[in-house]
């Protein structure tokens, strides 16, 4: 099964260039609730789990 992709978010929701890491968890979390394109993973999980965020 494919994941969906919300093409109309990400257009009109683009990641800030060089993002710091509460920017990146903030657009992480706004995605996972607006598109399934992909998950959660890698360094940004692992820091959103050091930090209590659960996603």
């Amino acid at each position: 099964m494919e994941a969906k992709v919300n093409k109309e978010w990400h257009a009109s929701h683009k990641m800030p260039k060089n993002p710091s890491m509460d920017q990146r968890i903030a657009w992480h979390l706004e995605h996972a609730q607006n598109c399934s394109c992909r998950k959660i993973e890698g360094k940004l999980a692992e820091e959103m789990n050091k930090r209590g965020i659960k996603f």
